[in-house]
């Protein structure tokens, strides 16, 4: 039996998954979680075999998520879930320790070929993604300037284009002020912007909203 956590921040898509899965007779679904810190915490409680993580949710996001769970677990694979085939992110998710990529709109069986791939070690990329990437991005190559981020600088950007507020991201993620100044300043420097609102136009033209 499969065991699977499910990471959402959104019930509705946790609930519709679930109920896909629950039809699977070598799946059971073994937790949920509504962002990357309580996911971590039940992966560390009951060690699923897959994740099945999403890339964008408030707080710590898929991408740091997934780096810090395939280290806390290390017999758990995560299978990364987008809304868009041609999010910029596949070779982030690869360097974080990703097995899979999969976007929600994909159909109820490739996720169950994906789940079934992962499990058994064998890494698994949507076609419509493939297609879209031609796997250059999963292979390593940069497609957008945000892949020049480092992933503590990506999350920081994510929740500055979010409308967060310097003190917000510090609470959030238990950094100071300054420390979070810096990775802003750093992240603007990468990107070659000067306000906030020109970063969130350069996320806007890659489809990050």
């Amino acid at each position: 039996m499969i065991k699977i956590l499910l990471v959402d921040d959104h019930e509705l898509v946790r609930t519709g998954i679930r109920h896909i899965l629950k039809e699977v007779g070598d799946m059971d679904v073994v937790g949920e979680a509504a962002d990357g810190d309580s996911a971590l915490r039940v992966a560390s409680k009951i060690a699923p075999d897959v994740v099945l993580m999403d890339i964008k949710m408030p707080g710590m996001g898929g991408i740091e998520a997934t780096r810090r769970m395939v280290r806390l677990v290390p017999n758990t694979r995560v299978i990364a879930l987008t809304m868009l085939d041609d999010d910029p992110f596949p070779a982030r998710l690869n360097e974080a320790g990703a097995t899979g990529y999969l976007t929600k709109g994909c159909p109820a069986k490739e996720m169950i070929e994906a789940v079934r791939a992962v499990s058994s070690g064998f890494p698994y990329v949507s076609a419509s993604i493939a297609r879209k990437h031609m796997l250059a991005g999963w292979q390593g190559a940069a497609s957008t300037p945000f892949e020049e981020l480092s992933s503590r600088e990506m999350q920081i950007a994510m929740l500055i284009i979010d409308g967060r507020r310097t003190m917000e991201i510090s609470n959030s993620l238990s950094l100071s002020p300054k420390t979070v100044s810096t990775y802003r300043r750093r992240v603007y420097e990468k990107l070659q912007v000067k306000t906030d609102a020109e970063l969130t136009r350069l996320a806007f033209r890659h489809d990050l909203i």
